[in-house]
């Protein structure tokens, strides 16, 4: 174990350096993180100012941020996916380095030591680089679309000609862990259904295509005639056995003959209206896009986004194309000098409640923080709704494969009968 030089800041932003000791730089810079620290520059003590490389290779000279050194060479963590929640986490570290006095380009250089995810880090110190020499940071974000969005690139432009990115990045951190977090909610309610219906078609199959036919053979071989939900059963039990491959292939030629549809216009709209209107989970979709579309208006405007191209990004976020549209001809609306209640009002897609305190944001002067107001109430309904719908949907259910698995004792029983009554006379 190896004793290593370090220079940083703590928490509050002060200066600060010491000694550590760690098996590698890597680790050295994991140990301080772990303690608070940002590590800014480490060098190995004890042999003389130079600092080995993580596999052991021709030791490097004093390690840089931004530079090389340092980098242990793992091909898989190349291919690792950036996050959102990763990014929020580098958006958070960002402002309390920059809230502390520190200047952004060294905010970012000791920030791409601190991210654990290889890509992730090099896309920060090709970002540094960039602001370094002389670009802003809007436009070196700007640069990586499938890193930071259309609104994180927006906010962050509004925050730098506003003066104030550190705020502004906090606000983002916070939006960023907010969606984090109820899409997280939604998802969650949505995978118990999805694996309890794959699970009672998995025992619905075992059923019909090895069991069913087993007993229902007797059946047959004795030449009485059937129930009529027998008969139907035993059908269904021929088609999955016995063309068990045209199912699958009709399956898979449905779901791209789908994924073409849903891809053009109409298809969009017509599946995105559908999921807006459909029982159970219609209305907290639109609860979910709603939350978001407050949300993601208020934190724009609360960052010095103009109103018209506030609207342009929340028309991308929102990922129905429905409330979409709407958002889209609010728009437009505003351009042409209305305001932004009435034709959210028109369309029908919004909820009297959030045209009407809208409304009364723009009169008042305060759409930010009624849009605010109106992003917590949705949000705390689709809390409420998750935990209603995981609590209903367990018995719904079990109630679902209760019936089904009766239809098909209930088909081998009924000849059962049957013959019992022919044995009686």
């Amino acid at each position: 174990m190896a004793v290593y030089e370090y220079k940083g800041m703590d928490a509050r932003g002060k200066k600060t350096q010491g000694l550590v000791d760690a098996d590698s730089p890597k680790a050295a810079r994991q140990k301080l993180r772990r303690e608070g620290t940002f590590v800014t520059d480490i060098v190995e003590g004890k042999a003389g100012g130079t600092v080995r490389t993580a596999g052991g290779g021709k030791p490097k000279s004093k390690a840089s941020i931004g530079g090389i050194a340092n980098i242990e060479i793992d091909v898989g963590k190349y291919f690792q996916t950036i996050g959102v929640g990763d990014v929020a986490n580098a958006t958070r570290q960002l402002s309390a380095l920059l809230g502390a006095g520190i200047p952004l380009v060294e905010s970012l250089a000791a920030l791409s030591e601190q991210v654990e995810k290889e890509n992730f880090r090099i896309i920060l110190r090709e970002i540094k680089t960039k602001v370094n020499e002389g670009s802003s940071l809007g436009k070196a974000l700007g640069d990586y679309p499938r890193v930071f969005s259309n609104l994180f690139v927006n906010m962050v432009r509004a925050g730098e000609q506003a003066g104030a990115l550190e705020s502004v990045l906090e606000r983002l951190a916070d939006y960023t862990e907010a969606q984090v977090e109820l899409r997280g909610k939604v998802g969650a309610a949505l995978t118990y259904p999805a694996v309890m219906l794959l699970v009672a078609l998995g025992v619905i199959g075992f059923l019909l295509t090895y069991v069913v036919p087993k007993i229902t053979k007797v059946f047959k071989d004795m030449g009485s005639e059937l129930p009529t939900i027998t008969k139907v059963v035993l059908w269904f039990s021929h088609v999955l056995s016995s063309y068990w491959y045209l199912v699958i292939i009709g399956s898979v030629i449905f779901a791209w003959g789908f994924r073409r549809w849903y891809r053009t216009e109409s298809g969009r709209l017509r599946v995105d209206r559908w999921m807006l209107t459909m029982p159970i989970f219609g209305s907290m979709f639109r609860l979910v896009s709603i939350a978001r579309f407050a949300s993601t208006l208020a934190t724009l405007m609360a960052s010095g986004v103009p109103l018209l191209n506030a609207l342009g990004i929340v028309k991308n976020v929102l990922t129905n194309v429905v409330l979409s549209n709407a958002v889209a001809d609010a728009q437009e609306a505003v351009r042409e000098g209305a305001a932004v209640h009435q034709p959210l009002k028109k369309s029908g897609e919004f909820p009297p409640m959030v045209v009407h305190m809208i409304a009364v944001g723009e009169r008042t002067g305060e759409l930010a923080s009624m849009l605010e107001r109106v992003s917590k109430t949705y949000e705390s309904q689709v809390n409420r709704r998750v935990e209603t719908l995981t609590a209903l949907l367990e018995p719904l259910m079990i109630l679902f494969m209760g019936g089904i698995v009766f239809v098909i004792a209930l088909a081998v029983l009924l000849p059962m009968m049957q013959m019992n009554q022919i044995a009686g006379g």
